[in-house]
């Protein structure tokens, strides 16, 4: 049985230019919250993607809801998959991955594995996943949801929430949390430009951030 709800409003396009400045590894400095499990890896290299998740749950072999949420998705949107932990069925290959480059998704995450890796890279579609697998899901009427609240490597995620994700990891956050947390990396980020700056006129990373002062005072000397 299918269980079908409705697309969620898109994240305001303002928001995820402002993140897209950010990266998620800067985010990481000081949230620990929302970060998917690493184990989720980009198969594609130098991509960074902000868009809206909309919401896959689909277990075992059947890979119908899969195909359903390619028909749905809209320009910018990013398909976040639930495989309810299988680790034995590829739910997305070549030719999902081409279709879904022709509706504008932004990118897939999925909580298991992939195939077709030639193909995902000659299409350029970006991919995250578990790792790969030659067994594929087949149409087969069992189950899923779309666009329900799902668990996607240990966050929950649900329909319209941001994603944010480069090769470092993923990031799912609240509209509401978006500007707050961009702009903090993204001064952090300046900063570490300027930090930069002093290795170069040769000063140490330790005077520089402060670590040498801070050992010092609460070290035993021997």
């Amino acid at each position: 049985m299918y269980d079908l709800f409705p697309l969620p409003s898109q994240v305001e396009p303002r928001l995820l230019d402002i993140l897209r400045k950010a990266e998620p590894a800067t985010i990481g400095h000081f949230m620990d919250t929302g970060f998917m499990d690493p184990a989720i890896r980009g198969l594609l290299p130098d991509f960074r993607i902000a868009g809206t998740a909309i919401t896959v749950r689909m277990p075992g072999p059947d890979g119908t809801m899969m195909h359903y949420a390619i028909g749905q998705a809209r320009p910018g949107d990013i398909i976040v998959v639930d495989r309810c932990h299988d680790l034995k069925y590829a739910c997305l290959g070549g030719a999902v991955a081409y279709a879904a480059k022709k509706a504008g998704v932004a990118g897939i995450i999925v909580d298991g594995l992939v195939t077709d890796i030639g193909e995902l890279r000659q299409y350029g579609v970006p991919v995250w996943a578990r790792g790969l697998s030659p067994v594929t899901t087949k149409r087969m009427g069992l189950d899923g949801e779309f666009c329900s609240t799902i668990s996607c490597g240990g966050v929950s995620v649900k329909p319209g929430a941001a994603v944010f994700a480069d090769e470092n990891g993923i990031l799912v956050l609240d509209a509401d949390q978006i500007e707050a947390a961009a702009t903090r990396a993204v001064g952090m980020q300046q900063e570490e430009k300027k930090t930069l700056a002093r290795l170069d006129a040769g000063e140490k990373y330790p005077d520089i951030i402060g670590a040498t002062p801070f050992i010092q005072e609460r070290a035993r000397i021997r």
